[in-house]
């Protein structure tokens, strides 16, 4: 198996969000949990209230020989309403902003030709709002988070 590489990407609700891109092939692991927030170790109680400027994210292990990180992105922009400032439909908070947030400078690049691209294509109704930024700590949910639409017996997500 070659080197994985690490994503990270904040587009609402975690739950369905982890669950489309843990069926890419390609993807080796995900996980749910917070980032880019001011709070060491948040939990779901904190970050819902607003205060601590954490997202909902979902961070991935990818092999880039089997899928590439603008493959990765060309996902993130069909599963959530990137022209939505912080919410995604019924989901309203900070906490539900749409962000990639970047683990280096090649990635960085990527997303920010993706945006431009999506942003011209005219698919979207608006101005896209999501923020590219540095990948800040992950802090992984609690485990009930985790792979929670297969918990509750799901057994698709968005596509």
């Amino acid at each position: 198996m070659a080197e994985t590489k690490k994503a990270m990407f904040g587009a609402g609700c975690f739950w369905g969000v982890e669950h489309t891109f843990a069926k890419v092939p390609g993807v080796v692991s995900t996980a749910v949990g917070y980032a880019q927030g001011a709070k060491d170790n948040p939990t779901y109680q904190d970050v819902c209230t607003g205060q601590t400027g954490h997202t909902e994210v979902v961070e991935l292990d990818y092999d880039p020989d089997l899928v590439s990180f603008e493959q990765l992105l060309d996902l993130f922009w069909q599963l959530h309403d990137p022209t939505q400032l912080n919410r995604q439909g019924p989901d309203v908070g900070t906490q539900y902003r749409s962000g990639v947030y970047v683990y280096s400078a090649d990635q960085d690049e990527s997303a920010r030709v993706s945006l431009e691209k999506e942003e011209s294509s005219g698919r979207q109704r608006g101005k896209i709002m999501t923020e590219i930024r540095p990948a800040e700590t992950f802090w992984r949910a609690e485990d009930y988070h985790q792979k929670y639409f297969e918990k509750q017996g799901q057994k698709r997500g968005f596509f």
